[in-house]
């Protein structure tokens, strides 16, 4: 540890962000980059506590603590402070295949449980794992590793998420023949179309290591649905093992009065339409427009705040999002401690925006909707929505109560639904003969990644349910191991 004092001598300082009435007129990154003088003395805030809950990567009261892919953090904190950014890179890709996702898009579990959190803000992680592999890549340190042999074994995995990339990219480095299918026109699944342009930039960030990928021997397939228009039996045939990462992608609906109304749609056909429209130059068939409308979000998370930014670049009249769930404090609760995710009270990009351009975080809390209304001609034109509050049941659980007299009619021309997703798309497992469990999510352990047929696999959120970038690439690396294991009878994959 380079700089013992370095957490009490210096304050924790981010990079600034173009400002909101700015960024919501284009789609390009809005994070700036601090200087490496500023950059390296908040590396020197890592004090090499001891006990680096930063990077054990544990469900802790349901959510992640620290990081799943058990990122050396402390280690290339140190480098940074020391100004060995050669030496960093190196340490962050011993663990992570894809810096330049996390660095971006992750929500940073690691910054939650960081010691120095307890008592001060915590170290600036994520902002130090971005700026180090962005380094990396204008330096030239980033460049094609084909491996040196290959093992004549066949690999398809399906799906090209972040779990599916990190499989392929493990099970290439094994000197395999990797095959990725996708079934949208271009390759990285969520975080192409899932994620808006401005969060992770598609041309400069996700395809570039898409191509980077294509060069070390990975060989991708787009427009391609297993089960579709590519048999299943084919891909037994041809490929000797197979990974299944085909995410989490059904979504959850509100099966309310008015449901079928025109202009209710669910958040990701919003937001993967949006982007296809960007990427393609001119607006596609499906894309949906918010622009002079009243949108309601129904619902949190980043997905909700995705929808949110997206709508004000629009140009909406307004934006509001319900949220069923209480408001979080401002800090963690006594029964939130330390290492534990911090449930506080955030104000995410979005809603940042928001807030600047209308007067007001748009998200209300303790509210759900009750009923759509339409118009003469088939449209969404309000929501009927009511306040509820959470009670026990006979069974001792939380359930919401509608409190009676606060009915109340907002207007809406486009609502969006962003309440999570159930699971993955059935189709393709039932035609595998793959086993799934109650949730409906692949039946495979964690650790073993094995399905119930024999030489399919199963990793991320299609396994797991929905979950963080950071667990998909962990499980992405993981299954490559047992895959290349099921191969070769043994692995040196870590």
């Amino acid at each position: 540890m380079g700089k013992p004092t370095g957490f009490l001598e210096i304050n924790r300082e981010l990079a600034a962000d173009t400002a909101p009435r700015e960024r919501v007129k284009h789609w390009q990154e809005f994070h700036e980059h601090l200087p490496e003088e500023k950059l390296r003395a908040q590396g020197a805030r890592c004090m090499d506590c001891g006990i680096p809950f930063c990077h054990v990567g544990r469900i802790l009261a349901g959510a992640a603590a620290g990081c799943p892919i058990n990122n050396l953090i402390p280690e290339w904190n140190d480098m940074v402070y020391r100004g060995l950014w050669k030496e960093a890179i190196e340490r962050l890709l011993k663990t992570n295949n894809f810096p330049e996702f996390t660095g971006r898009v992750c929500p940073a579990p690691c910054e939650g449980s960081c010691t120095v959190g307890m008592h001060t803000p915590p170290v600036t992680i994520k902002q130090i794992e971005c700026e180090i592999i962005d380094r990396a890549f204008r330096e030239g340190w980033i460049a094609s590793q084909p491996p040196a042999t290959r093992t004549g074994k066949n690999i398809a995995v399906v799906g090209s998420g972040p779990a599916g990339l990190a499989a392929a990219a493990q099970l290439n480095k094994a000197g395999h023949n990797v095959t990725v299918f996708e079934r949208a026109d271009r390759i990285g699944g969520l975080l192409m179309y899932g994620i808006p342009n401005m969060k992770l930039d598609k041309e400069q960030v996700v395809l570039r290591r898409v191509k980077l990928m294509e060069k070390e021997g990975v060989k991708f397939v787009t427009n391609t649905e297993v089960g579709k228009n590519y048999p299943t039996k084919k891909l037994r045939a041809n490929f000797n093992a197979v990974v299944l990462a085909t995410g989490a992608t059904v979504p959850r609906d509100l099966k309310i009065e008015g449901r079928a109304l025109n202009g209710i749609y669910f958040a990701m056909d919003f937001l993967a339409a949006n982007t296809k429209s960007l990427l393609d130059g001119k607006r596609t068939a499906n894309f949906i427009d918010a622009a002079g409308k009243d949108v309601v979000v129904i619902g949190g998370g980043d997905t909700g705040t995705d929808c949110v930014g997206t709508s004000l670049r629009h140009g909406c009249r307004s934006v509001t999002q319900l949220e069923i769930l209480p408001q979080p404090p401002l800090e963690r609760a006594a029964n939130n401690p330390w290492p534990e995710w911090p449930k506080v009270y955030k104000l995410d990009y979005g809603q940042e925006e928001a807030k600047v351009i209308q007067g007001a975080d748009p998200r209300t809390y303790l509210v759900t909707a009750k009923k759509f209304i339409g118009d003469a001609s088939g449209n969404i034109k309000e929501i009927l929505t009511v306040k509820i509050e959470w009670q026990k049941d006979a069974q001792g659980r939380f359930t919401p109560k509608e409190v009676p007299g606060t009915e109340k009619t907002i207007p809406a021309q486009l609502v969006l639904l962003a309440m999570g997703f159930l699971g993955p798309d059935a189709a393709i497992l039932k035609d595998l003969g793959v086993a799934q469990d109650d949730r409906t999510n692949i039946k495979a352990d964690y650790g073993k990644f094995a399905t119930s047929v024999r030489g399919v696999f199963a990793a991320g959120d299609c396994r797991r349910g929905q979950s963080l970038i950071v667990w998909a690439i962990n499980e992405g690396r993981a299954c490559a191991s047992e895959v290349d294991r099921y191969l070769m009878s043994q692995t040196d994959l870590p």
